[in-house]
């Protein structure tokens, strides 16, 4: 299991971007890696650089994907007829972890994973505790009944900090969500500039 929750801004500080958007992170005070050598300037980077760069930006914004996992779905977008960034987008967008997240049932990525595996989700009326669960178009995301007034939930209803975005039919008053599809990258909302066809250039070499 990945420990990449308890040291998640390090992923901010290493990238030099705040890649969630988030007031706490610490790149607002300081913009520079972690460590005694962080404040280094740093060399330009070579093809390979930017396209490992990218990936670990992607990865690293959906939280405690392993690599395995990442390539997984790195392969199944490739098999999928179209453009293979856009659908390796679309298949991290269709994860049951990013979808709670995406809706505002809970304030972060960490926290959308370790949501779903304590059984507090349902999909189409049935409990699901499995994060990387691929949500189908049409299917309903609903907060389990006895989870609904979790303090987490209710502060993270009212986050300002980030929009949900429109291929999510959600309605805060039951909890529930809608996939109603499966979104372009123009259509995610990322704080960041992500670069799948880096990514896709990463695995293809």
């Amino acid at each position: 299991m990945s420990k990449r929750h308890s040291v998640k801004y390090k992923i901010d500080r290493r990238l030099g971007e705040n890649i969630w958007g988030r007031p706490k992170s610490p790149l607002n005070a300081r913009a520079y890696g972690p460590g005694q050598h962080g404040q280094r300037r740093k060399g330009k980077l070579s093809d390979y650089g930017l396209q490992l760069r990218a990936k670990q930006k992607l990865k690293g914004y959906y939280g405690s994907i392993t690599e395995k996992g990442f390539r997984r779905l790195y392969d199944e977008a490739s098999r999928r007829k179209g453009d293979t960034g856009e659908n390796l987008i679309g298949l991290l967008e269709s994860r049951l972890d990013a979808i709670v997240y995406r809706a505002k049932f809970v304030p972060t990525v960490f926290a959308a994973r370790q949501f779903v595996s304590h059984g507090h989700i349902l999909v189409n009326g049935k409990r699901v505790n499995i994060p990387s669960y691929q949500v189908k178009i049409g299917d309903k995301i609903e907060i389990r009944d006895r989870s609904k007034q979790l303090t987490v939930v209710l502060e993270a209803n009212q986050l300002a900090e980030r929009d949900i975005p429109d291929y999510l039919d959600v309605d805060h008053g039951k909890q529930t969500a809608t996939y109603v599809r499966v979104p372009a990258l123009s259509d995610v909302p990322y704080p960041v500039q992500m670069e799948p066809n880096l990514v896709v250039e990463f695995y293809s070499r």
